[in-house]
């Protein structure tokens, strides 16, 4: 992406990113739509979509073609994930989490031999990658982890639990971080390995077929050719994937919203009161006007800030602007939503209950609406 493009914000996408929208607009309607209720309902991962995306090249868009993947850069992600999040969150960040929070830090800091190793697999679908960086104490504060790495000959071994973790229950690699000697450390720990179990499995409000789990490490043994990045210095890998991370539930936010918005409109075409449509009443269409208003906003945001990260120019600030603004906006627009539908609106005849479930959370994972405040604030004040 140009430099130009990120700095002036006209986004007349380049062709192959308007062919990626539209191909990602056919399998959310093909593939990921039909199935999207019945796994809310039964709370039931999206394993047979996940591999359909990977077939469908969706799994390796941050991916050098190099090692498998199609390279199209974090602009394309949040396409890809916006779009597939319009026709179901629990999706969307499946996707959003593989993309942002495992196949990017494996490429920004790995060796090559780490992706070597693990980037094709990722680029494929025939693995699937988990993040784990939260505990029971070390939420928003991210340096407090206890999780322990101590070294042991040539390999680490890792105790403790991580909480909140995406995918946990179907993960392949996860990006495990733990406090070495030297400080906080990241690791590439396989499922697979001795000591590595699935604890607690969340019972959630909403993107219910996301699975959200505990991770177990008891006496894993990690060698030391998987630690990613440099060792002690984990918490600046796991800040910069964090802003790559924010970027794309930033756009899962603005598929949520858009699909909320498409179906008031929808409803508010059809639905009649006083003898007609109530689209026509004043009250209505200015709650649409915002809600269409606001959506652009998000996406405008969400965009620069993806361009920033594709030319590996300074983002922090603009990634926190884009969660910030793009999560908050889309628990207004599923509200919204709700309220257009009255009584309907509350019921699992139509999705906006859906919808308005699984908005919630976009304000609180990669960082609560209040982390963003503060990061945005430190950056403006260069503190």
């Amino acid at each position: 992406m140009s430099e130009t493009l990120a700095a002036s914000m006209t986004f007349d996408l380049p062709e192959e990113l308007q062919m990626l929208r539209e191909a990602a607009e056919q399998f959310a309607e093909r593939v990921v739509a039909p199935t999207a209720a019945d796994r809310d309902r039964e709370h039931r991962f999206p394993e047979v979509e996940f591999k359909r995306a990977g077939e469908a090249g969706f799994t390796g868009v941050l991916v050098p073609e190099a090692y498998g993947g199609s390279g199209m850069g974090n602009l394309a992600n949040v396409i890809l994930v916006e779009e597939i999040s319009r026709a179901c969150a629990s999706v969307g960040v499946t996707l959003s989490v593989h993309n942002s929070l495992v196949t990017s830090p494996v490429k920004r800091h790995g060796t090559e031999e780490q992706k070597q190793a693990y980037l094709p697999r990722l680029a494929t679908g025939e693995w699937l990658g988990a993040y784990a960086l939260s505990e029971a104490g070390a939420g928003s504060d991210a340096a407090a982890l206890t999780c322990k790495a101590v070294p042991d000959g040539d390999d680490w071994i890792l105790n403790g639990p991580k909480l909140w973790i995406t995918s946990g229950t179907h993960a392949n690699l996860v990006v495990v971080f733990a406090r070495a000697p030297e400080g906080v450390t990241a690791f590439l720990v396989e499922s697979t390995s001795d000591g590595f179990s699935v604890g607690k499995v969340e019972q959630k409000v909403g993107i219910r077929s996301s699975s959200t789990v505990e991770i177990l490490l008891d006496d894993v043994r990690v060698p030391g050719n998987r630690v990613l990045g440099v060792v002690g210095k984990g918490l600046s890998v796991a800040f910069d994937t964090l802003d790559g991370g924010r970027v794309g539930i930033a756009a899962q936010a603005i598929g949520i919203a858009r699909a909320a918005f498409d179906a008031s409109r929808k409803y508010a075409s059809e639905r009649e009161q006083f003898g007609k449509p109530i689209s026509r009443f004043q009250g209505i269409q200015w709650k649409l006007a915002r809600m269409s208003t606001d959506i652009e906003a998000a996406q405008l945001l969400t965009y620069r800030a993806a361009a920033l990260r594709d030319e590996d120019r300074p983002h922090t600030l603009q990634a926190s602007q884009a969660k910030l603004f793009a999560s908050t906006m889309a628990n207004r627009v599923a509200d919204e939503a709700v309220q257009i539908h009255g009584g309907a609106g509350y019921t699992t005849e139509f999705p906006v209950e859906r919808y308005f479930r699984d908005a919630r959370i976009t304000e609180i994972y990669e960082g609560t609406t209040e982390v963003q405040h503060l990061v945005i604030a430190r950056q403006i004040l260069g503190r």
